[in-house]
């Protein structure tokens, strides 16, 4: 691992696939019913960069990171942003600072822009909207917005997707003192059979200088995805999704980076069965050649490329098919052995976690 402390000098690219099992991997409030978000004309699953930042938020808050962005839903509402702000910069005491010199003033505005954004590592990430009463002695020395250096693109399963309609109108039986089997309530419950699901992101080496993101904090990442899908989808309608493969390309030059490295990955036709017959990852196999030839004809524009993949998942490379390994090996003669690192996720996530709290 690099000095975690160090500044973010090089772009890194991200492709990420998660796969949904009878469930509902985004819903939609406003179609009335929650219905998963599918695409009209393709029949592909559609999830939004939102709600994987939901997830990658409720994961750095289980593991004890500062969050600004949370999850009311699971806090019931407790705090405003206010209260969150007031309570990341307790430390800094405005009476300490003579807000009436200049040099003081300018001195207690870099001490709050620090001190949140070290006490908030999902807006050195995504940034936020500083929605807070202006008039808040700290929301003055803070700019309006923070525009974050990692972003994502809303994510599209590869493949067309079928609505499980067994699941419309399930009935739930609710226990009670008088009667144990009463019950009988439709739970207008939409789920998609099968779907994996294709996500492309970006770490911007500029943009991380208006946040403080640090070598460490991309880094989180390469185990974070994989951990916030295995940890945050335990709700009824989320439960059944997987991480299959996290990449995370970083490349040497400044500006600059293939793009769309994501679509390069693509489902064997000839291995995988039908799009309306898929049901779970062993019925696909995903064609890796176009994703490893590009990067190898960029392979002097990179410095490192950090993987991890399901040990289920098969891939199909050059006519050849197996597993994991044949993408790790494929990679090494690509872009050179030293420059592929398999990520072990569980070893290396408790180096990111916050002092104190690594084992």
């Amino acid at each position: 691992m690099s000095d975690t402390n160090d500044a973010v000098t090089n772009r890194s690219e991200i492709v990420f696939l998660y796969d949904a099992v009878d469930a509902n991997p985004n819903g939609n409030p406003l179609s009335g019913s929650n219905r998963p978000r599918i695409d009209p004309q393709t029949q592909q699953a559609i999830v939004t960069d939102v709600r994987l930042k939901r997830y990658l938020r409720d994961q750095l808050d289980d593991d004890g990171h500062g969050v600004y962005i949370r999850n009311v839903q699971r806090e019931g509402n407790q705090y405003t942003r206010g209260d969150l702000l007031e309570d990341r910069l307790k430390d800094v005491e405005p009476d300490e600072y003579d807000l009436d010199d200049d040099e003081e003033s300018e001195r207690f505005r870099d001490d709050v822009f620090g001190a949140f954004l070290d006490s908030s590592v999902d807006v050195r990430y995504f940034g936020a909207t500083m929605s807070v009463d202006t008039d808040d002695v700290y929301a003055k020395h803070l700019p309006d917005h923070f525009t974050g250096p990692v972003q994502f693109s809303p994510g599209k399963s590869m493949h067309a997707v079928n609505e499980n309609e067994e699941y419309d109108s399930l009935t739930s039986v609710i226990a009670t003192q008088e009667n144990k089997q009463q019950g009988g309530f439709d739970l207008d419950d939409h789920r998609i059979q099968y779907g994996l699901i294709r996500f492309h992101g970006l770490v911007d080496e500029h943009g991380a200088d208006d946040t403080n993101l640090t070598v460490g904090d991309v880094e989180r990442l390469d185990t974070l995805c994989w951990r916030a899908i295995k940890n945050q989808t335990i709700s009824r309608s989320k439960v059944g999704q997987e991480p299959r493969l996290y990449c995370r390309v970083e490349y040497a030059d400044e500006s600059f980076h293939l793009g769309g490295l994501d679509r390069d990955l693509v489902l064997d036709d000839d291995r995988s069965k039908p799009d309306e017959e898929l049901r779970t990852v062993r019925d696909l196999t995903l064609e890796i050649d176009g994703f490893v030839d590009r990067l190898a004809a960029a392979s002097a524009r990179i410095n490192r490329i950090r993987i991890v993949a399901s040990d289920v998942l098969d891939v199909s490379y050059d006519g050849d098919v197996g597993s994991v390994e044949l993408l790790y090996d494929a990679l090494r003669e690509a872009v050179g052995d030293d420059a592929v690192e398999a990520v072990d996720v569980y070893e290396e996530h408790t180096e990111t976690l916050p002092a104190g709290d690594a084992e």
